[in-house]
């Protein structure tokens, strides 16, 4: 068990609290472990009625992803540390996405890599103006995994492959308007948002309750800044290679269309052609366990890749932010050289005890 989150019950809530403010609540085995056997022990407990995740009061973060530099110390080597921890996390992911009773994800903050497969699989997603949510892998060489493949192309048009492939940024009540967060709220109502939902009494209709106290509090949605870039996000993020969604964007003679052009030709470009596999895979898949045994074959494989741990030189060690990717360029990456990270693990697949 893990002291870096405290797993509580109190009036039929299950409630799960990130409590590792000095890393900005980042994720690690531990408190993975911890969560995913308080969701496996909720999941069938009668008198647990539904559960809210958020981070302590009065720090930052919500979840500014995994242990990013554990990754890459143990992909240096055998290995073995960075996949356990991928098959405790994802399994937590798909405990998260099929939890038979209401979860609440008060997203305060900035979940990032793990901190959004810790929220945006429940069923209620709260975002605040202070909601800064992004999947960066793309520019250290790992890729947008925590679901990922499953939520993002499920998101309105190619907004998630524009996501998935540039690290983009959604803010504030942009995050409502992507549909990555179900709810938009100012952050001081979130206070008072914790305390009807602590104080409420959920054991007949949970579902509705939640739906009724959300209904009073939280605000309406507008247009997200995004959709003035619409027609270039679906146009261009829907060709089939990397190459040609940059050379549309290129082509368009749009200045924000050329700034994401240039933005993906920054990225590894092995993990960008690996990244826009994943979300065109991943909409095809029936389920979501399908999905995390999809991107448990890539994290079994990324953490030991050159690029991998080039990004995480050049951005978390050094910081000289100019990694030497291999191949540099999209056009040397291969089929094969991308083909090879969705390969059957054989006896090492992902399993869900099933």
């Amino acid at each position: 068990m893990s002291n870096e989150v405290s797993v509580q019950v109190h009036r039929g809530m299950g409630r799960i609290t990130l409590t590792r403010p000095k890393a900005l609540h980042a994720l690690n085995a531990p408190m993975c472990e911890t969560i995913l056997a308080a969701l496996e022990r909720w999941a069938g407990d009668p008198t647990v009625h539904l559960i809210m995740i958020d981070h302590e009061e009065e720090t930052r973060g919500f979840c500014a992803g995994g242990d990013i530099r554990m990754l890459a110390d143990s992909g240096a080597g055998d290995a073995q540390e960075a996949r356990a921890f991928f098959n405790v996390e994802y399994r937590m992911n798909a405990a998260l996405k099929t939890f038979p009773k209401p979860v609440l994800a008060v997203m305060a903050g900035v979940p990032r890599g793990g901190g959004v497969g810790l929220s945006v699989h429940g069923s209620h997603r709260i975002a605040t103006e202070r909601t800064l949510f992004a999947m960066p892998e793309t520019g250290i060489g790992l890729f947008p995994d925590v679901g990922g493949g499953w939520f993002l192309p499920r998101l309105s048009g190619y907004l998630g492959t524009w996501l998935a492939l540039t690290g983009a940024r959604l803010k504030g009540v942009d995050v409502a308007a992507a549909r990555v967060a179900t709810h938009f709220l100012p952050s001081e109502l979130v206070p008072n948002l914790k305390k009807q939902v602590e104080s409420a009494d959920f054991s007949v209709g949970a579902a509705e309750m939640l739906n009724e106290i959300l209904r009073g509090m939280t605000h309406p949605v507008p247009a997200g800044s995004f959709e003035a870039h619409r027609d270039i996000i679906d146009g261009c993020f829907a060709k089939d290679t990397a190459e040609e969604i940059v050379a549309a964007l290129e082509a368009s003679g749009d200045e924000w269309a050329a700034a994401q052009a240039a933005t993906i030709r920054t990225k590894s470009p092995e993990t960008v052609k690996v990244a826009l596999r994943q979300v065109r895979e991943g909409a095809k898949l029936d389920s979501f366990q399908d999905n995390m045994r999809m991107e448990y074959r890539i994290g079994w494989r990324k953490v030991q890749s050159h690029d991998f741990l080039e990004g995480v030189r050049a951005v978390i060690i050094d910081k000289d932010n100019d990694p030497k990717w291999n191949p540099a360029t999209l056009e040397g990456v291969s089929e094969s050289d991308v083909a090879r990270y969705f390969d059957p693990l054989g006896d090492n697949e992902l399993s869900f005890g099933d």
